[in-house]
């Protein structure tokens, strides 16, 4: 494999003493680090594990006959950025959300993007997630992804790249939030010796976003944080985020329409409702519009949606613009919606719907990852370098069989960082999402939440397939 980067260590370069020199805003960290004895480590992490179970911090993994609840690894090793770093990551990721929101926005009203020729008319149009129930229809402040959440990567030679961009119900944040309130409680002395930008008022920025965006004319909005109910597989961060923004959790057979208007069911009788953070996904909204067996939605919500007397977010329809066969063409976004150029770089990308970019997949699937369009979670994909020859066989049949359902993209040397693994402390490979959100103006905490492959030589970091968490310090100047 390429050799990666190590967020703490400059491998490259050695003091007198042959020892690999860490980078300046690990130092302090390293030096508290050599103090700690490996009992002591030990001692912590069984403590936050304790922890998070107590507080029910767990995710459901569909499908696992191990039990519906399971625990996402905590790592007690934080990611740590440097102050000049995040500021180049944040003004990238502002960019890259304000040209996606003003891209479904046109995609829904004017299509000039695919008058231009830069998008090829097929790819909306046949994208399982393009909602034509929208078109035309005008949304609050023309915001459609009111909370992006956006992976990132840093490659062999330490260059940040955009892998994926989640904008229908992105979720993390509660880990991002309660990965940083355990790291306070087991060492609150490296809070006192380092200036860590704090990321706690996240959920108040969370719910000012949000009231920004309500309804023409309502002056104190109603919001309430919708889900699919306690067996949905981010069902906690559900509740965490309705407690500390003070909303009410709600379900769909809580909420009704009457009168042109979303109403909530209280011991007090209906209460209107102007903003609905939803995390239910679109087909599942309003069994009078979309799936008519769900038994989640809201009847009749589309119609109020489309008179812009309630504001969902994120927007129905959303899903167009972070389908993996849309990724490819962000970087143009970017330059024909702000007449910019990307400060964030995309992986390069192979369309295999585009018989060239097919043949040359095909012919390099063992050095290449590859993805369905349509998956999320580290499901249906193909990581070339790690698979058998039988597993690279079963692949290749089914990219023959729809090569439009498919990307491919070189297998990135991810950089690693020093995780507290069984055998000590060892690299391991890491990603970042921040959370980007969307209102009157964008606004975001500096850091995000960190996910670490905790087995050896792994690149896949998604909790369900084994995936851990680390607390992201942004190092304030």
């Amino acid at each position: 494999m390429a050799k990666f980067f190590n967020e703490m260590t400059a491998e490259d370069a050695t003091s007198a003493n042959g020892l690999n020199i860490t980078r300046e805003h690990y130092r302090d960290f390293d030096q508290w680090l050599k103090q700690q004895t490996a009992e002591r480590l030990q001692r912590k992490r069984a403590e936050a594990d304790l922890s998070f179970r107590r507080v029910g911090i767990t995710f459901a993994v569909y499908g696992d006959d191990a039990g519906t609840e399971r625990l996402i690894p905590f790592d007690i090793i934080p990611r740590i950025i440097p102050a000049h770093e995040w500021q180049q990551l944040q003004t990238g990721l502002v960019q890259r959300v304000q040209a996606l929101n003003m891209f479904i926005h046109d995609i829904y009203h004017d299509q000039n993007i695919i008058k231009a020729g830069i998008i090829p008319p097929e790819q909306i149009y046949k994208n399982a997630q393009y909602r034509p129930e929208m078109q035309g229809i005008s949304v609050a402040s023309d915001i459609y992804a009111h909370i992006a959440g956006v992976d990132i990567v840093r490659a062999g030679q330490g260059e940040f790249y955009v892998l994926e961009d989640n904008l229908r119900v992105p979720s993390g944040v509660s880990y991002m939030l309660e990965d940083r309130k355990m790291m306070m409680r087991l060492f609150p002395e490296l809070f006192s010796s380092n200036k860590i930008a704090p990321v706690d008022h996240y959920p108040d920025m969370l719910l000012d976003n949000l009231r920004s965006v309500a309804p023409m004319g309502i002056d104190d909005p109603t919001v309430v944080v919708m889900t699919p109910g306690m067996y949905n597989s981010a069902y906690f961060e559900h509740a965490f985020l309705a407690q500390q923004m003070g909303v009410e959790l709600v379900e769909g057979k809580d909420l009704f329409v009457n009168d042109n208007a979303v109403y909530m069911r209280t011991t007090r009788g209906p209460k209107r409702v102007d903003v609905i953070y939803r995390r239910i996904d679109d087909d599942f909204l309003d069994p009078l519009a979309f799936r008519p067996d769900s038994s989640l939605g809201v009847p009749g919500l589309l119609s109020v949606y489309r008179s812009g007397r309630v504001t969902l977010a994120n927007a129905i329809g959303t899903g167009v613009a972070d389908d993996k066969s849309i990724y490819p063409y962000v970087p143009d976004m970017i330059k024909f919606y702000l007449s910019e150029q990307p400060i964030l770089n995309n992986v390069p990308t192979y369309q295999c719907r585009k018989p060239e970019d097919l043949a040359y997949t095909l012919a390099n699937l063992a050095d290449l990852v590859v993805k369905e369009v349509h998956g999320a979670g580290g499901y249906g994909m193909l990581v070339g370098p790690a698979s058998t020859k039988q597993q690279i066989e079963d692949f290749r049949q089914r990219v023959i069989a729809k090569p439009d359902g498919y990307i491919a993209q070189p297998t990135l040397a991810l950089s690693a960082c020093p995780t507290f693994v069984e055998s000590g402390i060892a690299p391991r490979h890491i990603d970042l999402r921040p959370f980007v959100l969307s209102g009157k103006t964008i606004s975001m905490v500096p850091g995000g939440l960190t996910r670490v492959a905790l087995q050896e030589g792994s690149l896949v970091v998604n909790s369900s397939q084994g995936g851990g968490t680390k607390d992201t310090w942004v190092l304030e100047k």
